[in-house]
Formats: structure tokens, C-alpha cells, sequence
């Protein structure tokens, strides 16, 4: 990673033509001294065709901002990348203003990513990632990085996924993930969200949607540091929309572990409704996991099922789920649930989930609904 040591920065705009020309003959647009005081060029490259996008995700370096012009962008290999920003000068992919960008797998070989990060202090915003064979947008072992506004949607695996030791202060924002199956294996694998086999402290997920994907909304199977997961939305996910006379998936709507990690992942005010398993699931996780202030409704397992795990669930609702409200181990502590003596359980203002599939704000943040609101204060998901 390279540290920006100089006083002074200076911005330059450059044409993709320009932009590439110089990374390719210098490693990279820079300003100062090669020694000691080197210093990465903000460089802004607005690209409007599939090869100056190619060109320019591939000679990105630090300072670098690269505005993706409204259209279909078909990449004929990974869109991949193993340059660092910094914190002062990040990396930054993202659509031109508001214009509507998609990012299309469709012609890439069997088996091969749509997109692949494998650097830190990348900021990836107001895109699209659809149609790979394989795993729509992959980060591995970043720092850093802000990811918002997303979609990931009708991939052949995983929708967005986190992986890999050193993956350190990420943040999820706003993402939409959906219809995402992976045909090879049936649906076991591909779920909306994975942060998946890998280590690293404070990741965060926020305001996501994630949905009818083959496998589970969320999967943090062998991802050994704790995860904040808040105001998100599980629902639809493992049933067998593509036919498959042989399906797998799973269908959790937030899969919290697995693999023989024990780890205190925190899971605040989010929502689970209409999956084919679990609403919520340590999925084996014995640790510590913190559940506040979470609703599972109608899923076809257990609304929250923490049955070898030390978790502490607080303040959960849990309506209508086929497989019983909780399924709770002697080792969790569980206080002011709706299954809890004493406790009531408040009405919903509205069961139908129309308006969850509405058009986000401009801002990217969830739609507006009644739907599972309860007016509480005290008890279940705000749903915002």
C-alpha cells in the first residue's frame, strides 16, 4: 500500500486515452519524487464503452476516479483489480452522476467473476453487476472499502461476497441482491450477500436487500471475526425458481456462522420473512452472537434458531413462522423476545410486502412501508 506524503495534491482530468498511455508507461500517474515522497494524482477517466472500461479498472492506481457512462457494459474477462488506494486517496468506481450503468457477465467464460478486487480503499458505487457464470462482485482481503448502492442481481453464485484474511472496515451499503443461482451446484451455494472464509474486524452491512437468490440472503459461514449486520431484509430466499429438478439451496434468511468458527457477530434491526429454512440461524456459530430488535415472519423453519450457541437474543419478534418462533439452546440467554414470558406481542401494521419491493430513495436507502411495522419502540424491526 502506498502512503501520500506530500503536502499538495493536484486533480487532473484525463481522457481514457491519456489515462491509459500514462499508467502503462510509468506503473501509474504520479506526482513528486519517486523516492520517499511519491504521491498518487487524483485522476478522473470517464469511460463509454466496454475496453476503455476494461483499460481503465486495470491501470487503476491511487487517487484514480473512474465514471462509467449510462449503458451495458459486457466484459470478455474479470473486471479485476490489485492496485491500493489510500485513505486519502481512494480508488473509486461508479456510474457518471445518476445515470443507470450495468455491468454484464453474460460473455464471460464458464466459471469466471464479473468483477474482482483484490486491493484496499476502493470506493465501488451506483453500479449494477449482473449475469456472470459465476460470482457477481468479489473483494478479497480489502481494507476499507465502501460499497454502496449496488446491485447484484441474477448471477451464477454469490451476489456480493467479502472473503479472505486481512478483509478490515468494510462497509456494505444499500444493496440490492437477487435471483442469483448457481446451476452447477444446484443452488447450494449462491446466496445474496457471502463474507465468507476470511478474518478481519469491522465490516459492516447496512440497508440491504436480499432476495430470491437460490441459496441464503446472508452467509457468514467460516468468516471467523465478528460482522455488523443492521437494517436489512432477508426474504424469498432457497426456493426453486429455476426449475431444477435436483435443487439444494438452503434458504436461510440470515445464516450467522458455520463451519466450526465461534464468533460474536452482531445482528441488529433487520427482518426475515417467507424463507424456505430459518429466518435467523447461528448455523452451528457457538459463539457469543447479539441479536436486538429483530423480526422473522412467516419463514418455514424457526423464525430464530440458536440451538448450540452462548448468543443473547433481546427484544425479537417472531410471528407466524411454520417451524415454531425459536429454537433456543440452554447456553443462549434470551430476555424481552415476543416468546418470553410476560411479553406481548404487538400487531402488525400491515402484512403485505408490496412496498418492501419498491423503489429505493435517492439516496439509495430502503423504500418506506407499513409492512411488519408495529409502532414499538421497544420490540421487533423498524423496516427502515
Amino acid at each position: 500500500m502506498r502512503t501520500s506524503t506530500g503536502r499538495h495534491r493536484r486533480t487532473r482530468t484525463l481522457s481514457i486515452a491519456a489515462a491509459v498511455a500514462v499508467a502503462a508507461g510509468a506503473g501509474g500517474v504520479y506526482l513528486g519524487l519517486n523516492s520517499g515522497g511519491a504521491q498518487a494524482a487524483s485522476s478522473t477517466v470517464t469511460v463509454s464503452t466496454t475496453a476503455q472500461l476494461e483499460s481503465a479498472v486495470a491501470n487503476a492506481t491511487a487517487g484514480t476516479v473512474i465514471q462509467v457512462r449510462a449503458g451495458t457494459y459486457t466484459p470478455a474477462a474479470t473486471l479485476k483489480s490489485t492496485a491500493n488506494g489510500t485513505s486519502s486517496a481512494r480508488i473509486t468506481l461508479e456510474a457518471y452522476g445518476t445515470e443507470n450503468v450495468k455491468i454484464d457477465g453474460s460473455k464471460l467464460p464458464a466459471g469466471q467473476w464479473l468483477a474482482g478486487v483484490y486491493g484496499d480503499y476502493w470506493t465501488v458505487q451506483n453500479l449494477t453487476f449482473q449475469n456472470s457464470p459465476a460470482q457477481g462482485f468479489v473483494a478479497t482481503s480489502s481494507v476499507g472499502g465502501i460499497f454502496k448502492n449496488l446491485v447484484t442481481a441474477d448471477n451464477g453464485d454469490s451476489g456480493f461476497t467479502l472473503r479472505g484474511d486481512g478483509t478490515t472496515n468494510n462497509l456494505v451499503q444499500n444493496l440490492d441482491s437477487y435471483g442469483n443461482y448457481d446451476a452447477a451446484g444446484h443452488g447450494q451455494n449462491a446466496d445474496g450477500i457471502a463474507i465468507k472464509f476470511g478474518s478481519g474486524t469491522g465490516n459492516k452491512v447496512t440497508g440491504a436487500r436480499l432476495y430470491n437468490n437460490s441459496d441464503d440472503g446472508l452467509d457468514l459461514w467460516q468468516f471467523s471475526s465478528p460482522v455488523t449486520i443492521e437494517h436489512s431484509w432477508a426474504f424469498g430466499n432457497g426456493k426453486n425458481r429455476w426449475n431444477d429438478s435436483a435443487f439444494e439451496g438452503n434458504g436461510n434468511g440470515f445464516k450467522l456462522g458455520g463451519g466450526g468458527v465461534a464468533v460474536a457477530h452482531v445482528v441488529n434491526d433487520n427482518a426475515a420473512w417467507d424463507n424456505s429454512l430459518n429466518g435467523f440461524t447461528e448455523n452451528s456459530n457457538t459463539g457469543a452472537i447479539i441479536l436486538n430488535r429483530n423480526t422473522a415472519y412467516s419463514n418455514t423453519a424457526a423464525g430464530f434458531y440458536f440451538a448450540t450457541s452462548k448468543s443473547r437474543l433481546a427484544r425479537n419478534l417472531a410471528v407466524a413462522n411454520k417451524g415454531g418462533l425459536d429454537k433456543l439452546g440452554s447456553g443462549t440467554v434470551s430476555a424481552a423476545n415476543n416468546w418470553d414470558g410476560g411479553v406481548t406481542t404487538p400487531s402488525f401494521k400491515s402484512v403485505d410486502a408490496t412496498t418492501a419491493y419498491g423503489a429505493r430513495a435517492s439516496s439509495g436507502t430502503l423504500p418506506s412501508t407499513t409492512f411488519l411495522t408495529t409502532g414499538s419502540t421497544t420490540i421487533g424491526a423498524t423496516m427502515d
